[in-house]
C-alpha cells in the first residue's frame, strides 16, 4: 500500500468516525429533548408529598413515579442547569401532568403547597383584572392600587403564557384575558406577583390540556396567540350557552375576513365605568382602539379572562357562513344567526316579538 493510499484510507476512517460521533450527538440531542418535553395532559391533578430534607433526586422520582415528567435524571441535570435544584421545598403539591418542567420548578419553589393555601379566590369566567382585583381586595385585603400597577409593570413572571402578550401601549390592561378564571387557594400572605403568575400558569395548565395541533391551527390562519385570546375573550362576553361558542365565533371570522368592523357590543361595555343594560348611539361613538365599532379589525388585546370553552371555539370556529347574530328575548340567552343582514333584521323583528 502505498503512502497515498494508506492516507485516503486514514481519512476515509476520520470521516466516518465523525459522522459516526455527528449522529450520535444528534440522538443523543432527540432524545434530551424528548425526555424535556412534558407529559400527556391530563385536567385531574395528582398529589406529591415531598418530606422535610428530600433531596432534588428523590424529588425527581416522586414526580417520575407521579407520572408528571418523563425521566428523573434528565428532570435534575435541567434543575442544575437553571440553577435551581437547591430550591425546592417540601410539603404536599397537587400537581396536573401536562405541566411543562419549568411550570413544576416554580411551583416547587414557591412553595405553593396543598396544605398551606386554605385561602381561597374564585375568578368567574368573563371577569376582567379590574373586577378581579376587586375581588382580592374583599378575599385577602389587598390594595387594589397595589394589583393593578404590580399587573401591569411587574416583568418577573415566570408563566409561558405571560410571554406571549405583546408590548402594545395600546393595551388598557397588560394582563387582560391571561389571568384565567379558576378557584384557586392560597396562602393569606401571597405576594401579588405570586397570585398573578398563578393564574397564568394555569393558563398554560389549561393549553397543555388541548389537542397537540392547536398552535399549528393558529398558524394555518396567520394568528398570533394574543389574537386569539382577544377573540376568546369577546367569545366569551358575548355568549351564555357552551354551544353557540363555535358559531359566534365563525362570525367573527368571517367579519374580519370580509374587513367588516366587529359591532360586538361587549367591548363598548369594557370601556363604560359599570355595565349598562342597553346602549345607546353617544355610547358607540366612544373613541377608543377597543371600540369595535368605530374601528375595524380586532382591539388591542382581551377584554376580560375567557374559559377553556370560549379558547376552543376561538382556535377551532363553526364552519358557517353566518355574519350577524341577534339575542333571543324568550329568556333562553340564546342567539339568531344569519349570513345577510336582511335576514339579520328579520330576525331582530321575531326577537322583539318575544320580549
Amino acid at each position: 500500500m502505498t503512502a497515498g493510499h494508506r492516507m485516503a484510507v486514514g481519512k476515509k476512517i476520520a470521516l466516518i468516525i465523525i459522522i459516526v460521533i455527528l449522529a450520535g450527538a444528534a440522538g443523543i440531542g432527540w432524545y434530551v429533548r424528548q425526555m424535556l418535553e412534558p407529559m400527556q395532559p391530563s385536567e385531574k391533578p395528582v398529589r406529591v408529598v415531598i418530606p422535610s430534607g428530600t433531596g432534588s433526586l428523590a424529588i425527581a422520582q416522586k414526580l417520575e413515579e407521579a407520572g408528571l415528567i418523563r425521566n428523573a435524571a434528565m428532570f435534575t441535570y435541567y434543575l442544575k442547569y437553571k440553577g435551581q435544584g437547591d430550591k425546592l421545598q417540601a410539603g404536599e403539591y397537587d400537581l396536573t401532568p401536562g405541566m411543562t418542567l419549568d411550570s413544576i420548578v416554580d411551583i416547587l419553589n414557591k412553595g405553593l403547597t396543598v396544605k398551606e393555601q386554605g385561602t381561597k379566590l374564585t375568578v368567574p369566567e368573563g371577569y376582567t383584572v379590574k373586577q378581579i382585583a376587586e375581588k382580592v381586595n374583599q378575599q385577602f385585603g389587598t390594595d387594589i392600587t397595589l394589583f393593578m400597577q404590580t399587573a401591569q409593570q411587574n416583568k418577573d413572571f415566570t408563566a409561558q403564557s405571560f410571554s406571549y402578550i405583546p408590548s402594545n401601549a395600546q393595551l388598557n390592561n397588560r394582563l387582560e384575558g391571561y389571568l384565567f378564571p379558576e378557584t384557586y387557594e392560597w396562602k393569606k400572605d401571597i405576594k401579588v406577583e405570586d397570585m398573578l403568575d398563578q393564574m397564568m400558569l394555569e393558563l398554560d395548565k389549561k393549553l397543555a390540556s388541548l389537542p397537540d395541533n392547536w398552535q399549528e391551527s393558529l398558524k394555518s390562519r396567520g394568528q398570533s396567540f394574543h389574537q386569539m385570546m382577544t377573540i376568546a375573550s369577546l367569545i366569551e362576553r358575548e355568549v351564555v350557552l357552551d354551544e353557540e361558542r363555535p358559531i359566534v365565533a365563525s362570525v367573527i371570522y368571517n367579519r374580519l375576513q370580509k374587513s367588516m368592523p366587529l359591532q360586538i357590543d361587549a367591548t363598548i361595555q369594557y370601556l363604560l365605568d359599570k355595565p349598562k343594560d342597553r346602549l345607546f348611539e353617544k355610547d358607540l361613538q366612544i373613541e377608543s382602539p377597543y371600540n369595535t365599532y368605530l374601528h375595524p379589525g380586532l382591539p388591542p388585546g382581551p377584554i376580560a379572562s375567557p374559559s377553556l370553552a370560549s379558547i376552543k371555539a376561538a382556535i377551532q370556529p363553526a364552519d358557517s357562513k353566518y355574519l350577524f347574530y341577534v339575542t333571543k328575548k324568550d329568556g333562553s340567552k340564546g342567539h339568531i344567526f344569519a349570513e345577510t343582514y336582511e335576514q339579520h333584521q328579520q330576525n331582530i323583528a321575531a326577537s322583539k316579538k318575544n320580549q
